[in-house]
């Protein structure tokens, strides 16, 4: 690969002229085994840089976390051997879940072997086929597909657009025994928040429930990182369920669930994904925990991610970039005009030891060709001012090269 940006940008020119589904099958920039990446880190002046991982307050590789892990497996082994019901349940995994419900505010917690798995199984279990799950269009696919995995009616609303919300379930809420109402509350693809205090006027005026994903928003949201309830100073016992993820904010994997204590309890013997699926491994659960206790004893984690992340969405923009409707928390997503341009900059990042791939159909309008930025509490400015840099020359080339070729 070439080392600099001027032997970059020559290469850039020979390839651009491939379309967008080319450059793809010329050589795609998935499922890069970026532990390659991180050895090979010498041949970039500037070295590697990863702005494709979601750890967002830099714990992935925190001593504190990796020993936690070790010490997990020295003791315990690799796995648990079978679901927690029958056999598999350890004393670490009821530790994390009530330090996690002590750290949220909530009733308590239930941890499951997959956040994807957490959103699917969860909904389908809580409705029948007298409700109405309603999502935001927009909510991650988790929640879509268990929207449509029961018998219950499912329908969405316009991204952020609690008045059209407001006015579907003013004419329809009669229409069904019960109703929940289903989005995230950092979103994933966007960076931007739904509005959390007028959606729990709607969820109340209709005596509906609420589920609210924090996958993208515990850890980052919030003085404290406890998440959009903390943001907006709001009781965290308003929301009946609340899902999140271990493999974020808390440098592991898996999802769990919050909810009052009752309905916890009711979870851990009835709810499939939890009941027939193994629990997390030893390594796994106190990796998450010891993550959390870190972010419990070094909030100024929250406070460096936050100021990463406006740091970077401000640049961008006075760069002429559009970062969309980002609020500048953690997800900053730069928007291309066509796919081709997309694949062209990730590729110009790739070549310069930026790993941060192109998402051009997965989960966005086909319009809105996108690269996603994860910023860590890890950056550094320099790292951050490099990305824009790069993006900057990269679209500025691209674009020259497509005038010219439209000239021709």
């Amino acid at each position: 690969m070439p080392s600099d940006s001027s032997s970059f940008l020559t290469y850039a020119e020979r390839r651009f002229r491939l379309s967008g589904k080319a450059l793809i099958e010329n050589g795609h920039p998935y499922f890069v085994p970026t532990d390659t990446l991180e050895e090979a880190s010498a041949q970039w002046p500037e070295g590697y840089l990863s702005m494709s991982h979601y750890d967002y307050l830099g714990l992935m590789h925190d001593p504190q976390t990796t020993e936690a892990a070790k010490q997990a497996i020295d003791r315990h082994g690799t796995g648990v051997g079978g679901s927690r019901l029958v056999g598999g349940e350890r004393s670490a995994h009821r530790a994390f879940e009530n330090a996690m419900a002590e750290f949220l505010g909530v009733g308590g917690v239930l941890t499951i072997i997959s956040g994807y798995l957490t959103n699917f199984s969860l909904i389908g279990h809580v409705l029948g086929s007298k409700d109405l799950v309603i999502a935001d269009e927009l909510s991650h696919n988790s929640i879509i597909m268990g929207c449509k995995s029961g018998r219950f009616d499912f329908r969405t609303y316009p991204h952020n657009d609690l008045a059209e919300l407001d006015r579907f379930l003013d004419a329809h809420r009669g229409d069904y025994a019960r109703v929940l109402i289903a989005t995230d509350g950092l979103f994933s693809m966007d960076g931007d928040l739904t509005d959390l205090p007028r959606l729990l006027d709607i969820k109340e005026k209709h005596d509906a429930w609420l589920l609210l994903d924090e996958a993208h928003s515990y850890g980052v949201l919030g003085q404290t990182g406890r998440g959009l309830c903390e943001h907006f100073d709001v009781d965290p016992k308003r929301v009946e369920l609340t899902v999140g993820t271990l493999s974020k904010s808390f440098a592991s994997s898996g999802g769990f669930i919050a909810a009052e204590a009752e309905v916890i309890e009711w979870l851990r013997f009835t709810l499939p994904g939890f009941v027939f699926s193994v629990g997390l491994p030893p390594a796994t659960i106190a990796s998450a925990h010891a993550a959390l206790d870190k972010l419990c004893e070094e909030p100024w984690r929250v406070t460096r991610l936050r100021g990463n992340s406006q740091y970077f969405v401000k640049a961008a923009q006075a760069a002429g970039l559009n970062t969309g409707d980002a609020v500048g928390e953690a997800v900053v997503p730069i928007l291309f005009e066509t796919p081709a341009e997309c694949i062209f900059v990730a590729e110009a990042l790739m070549e310069s030891g930026i790993y941060a791939p192109p998402v051009v159909h997965v989960d966005i309008p086909k319009d809105a060709p996108r690269i996603r930025f994860f910023i860590s509490a890890s950056h550094s400015t320099a790292d951050l001012d490099r990305v824009i840099r790069r993006v900057s020359e990269a679209l500025a080339l691209c674009r020259r090269d497509e005038d010219r070729i439209s000239a021709e």
